[in-house]
């Protein structure tokens, strides 16, 4: 199996991108990655995507994002698994170029949410849960993390204030993003005041609805040489699992188990450990789901991940940077492209290009992303060259 690089990634300022269709947003963020790797050519592309066919009423994504990057008749596949399809697809990307069938794959993430209402949106995301336990009896994915969230509570302690804590940091990562949909920050009064969407968790403990795009360029590692626009990232340990799809399956809900073996099979295959991980981007689709990756992945124990941002252990010059995007809470959350962004923000920490969110001296990023209520997940390892 050959060693794998990053030497190219691209994406467009989230949000609400009223004017630009979902394969325009695909196309720019494609456009950037490659310009940004200074290739001429890929040999295949994978793009993750959750939901087309509801927001938009567009399937057959792969030939139709070939077409119009102008790159057919290369092989083109889009990757759904959830709000963690964009982590999919560059591990689909890893696997193609590790194993020798491509040397140039592109890997990204698209989605456009925000062509239709709430109500729509809220539907389309639901899918993601199981239709016949969940769905059907009213549950929407507020209500699950609230149960989560509460158990959470209940068992371990973890309180409201802590819950805001993460919102509050990583709007403020967000404000210096300039690729995130919310550039502001909030208080924790703010936070605990906003409108109570299903209890414990508020407005401001949720992700939006967001438009966006985002593309990375893998290469062997030995070729990333031959492109020297920007340092290579080696990816260096990825891993993948899946568990039940229903909350109430589950022995415990509020310990992610997904997070947990993909982020083991990660940590094995690069040789780290939590203690090596200088900078992490985790799914925090709600507050509550950064309190529990950062436990699954071993950053905290059990039950006690709802100290680490009231704490300051998980802010920037911390003892572990999460989120320094901004999270999904304040970069947005467009599900096929999140994946992919986190992808993106570690590799311009390892190349030192983060700016006002920079981590200093960060050599060793990672990733997580997840589907539905913790049903399937992706880890990556990234490495500065």
């Amino acid at each position: 199996m050959r060693d794998v690089a990053i030497i190219g990634v691209g994406m467009n300022k989230w949000g609400e991108l009223w004017e630009k269709s979902l394969r325009d947003i695909f196309v720019e963020a494609a456009l950037k990655a490659i310009e940004d790797a200074g290739v001429d050519h890929i040999d295949s592309m994978y793009i993750g995507n959750m939901s087309s066919g509801l927001f938009v009423g567009q399937e057959h994504i792969g030939a139709l994002m070939a077409d119009y990057l102008g790159v057919t008749p290369i092989p083109s596949t889009r990757i759904e698994s959830a709000c963690a399809s964009g982590g999919a697809a560059v591990r689909q990307a890893f696997i193609e170029v590790a194993s020798g069938m491509s040397d140039i794959v592109l890997a990204g993430g698209v989605e456009k949410m925000l062509d239709v209402d709430g109500n729509d949106a809220t539907a389309a995301l639901a899918t993601a849960a199981d239709q016949e336990y969940e769905v059907y009896n009213g549950v929407t994915f507020p209500g699950l993390y609230a149960m989560i969230a509460r158990l959470h509570m209940d068992t371990y302690g973890t309180t409201q204030e802590q819950l805001a804590a993460v919102s509050v940091k990583n709007h403020h990562n967000g404000n210096l993003n300039p690729n995130a949909q919310y550039q502001f920050e909030v208080t924790t009064e703010q936070v605990l005041n906003s409108i109570m969407v299903c209890d414990p968790l508020r407005l401001l403990d949720c992700s939006p609805i967001t438009d966006g795009a985002a593309a990375v360029i893998v290469c062997p590692l030995e070729m990333a040489m031959n492109y020297k626009n920007n340092p290579a990232v080696k990816i260096a340990g990825i891993g993948q699992a899946s568990d039940f799809l229903a909350l109430h399956h589950r022995k415990d809900p509020s310990w992610l188990k997904v997070v947990e073996i993909a982020g083991m099979q990660a940590y094995k295959m690069a040789g780290k450990e939590p203690k090596d991980i200088d900078v992490c981007e985790v799914h925090d689709c709600f507050s509550i789901a950064e309190i529990c990756v950062v436990e699954a992945l071993g950053f905290a124990e059990k039950g006690q991940g709802g100290c680490m941002a009231s704490t300051g252990r998980t802010a920037i010059g911390g003892e572990i940077p999460v989120n320094t995007s901004g999270g999904l809470k304040s970069k947005g959350h467009p599900v096929g492209a999140t994946g992919v962004a986190q992808v993106i923000e570690i590799v311009e920490q390892l190349r030192g290009q983060a700016g006002e969110r920079q981590v200093h001296n960060a050599r060793t990023g990672m990733t997580q992303n997840m589907g539905g209520s913790g049903a399937s997940g992706v880890c990556q390892i990234l490495e500065a060259v």
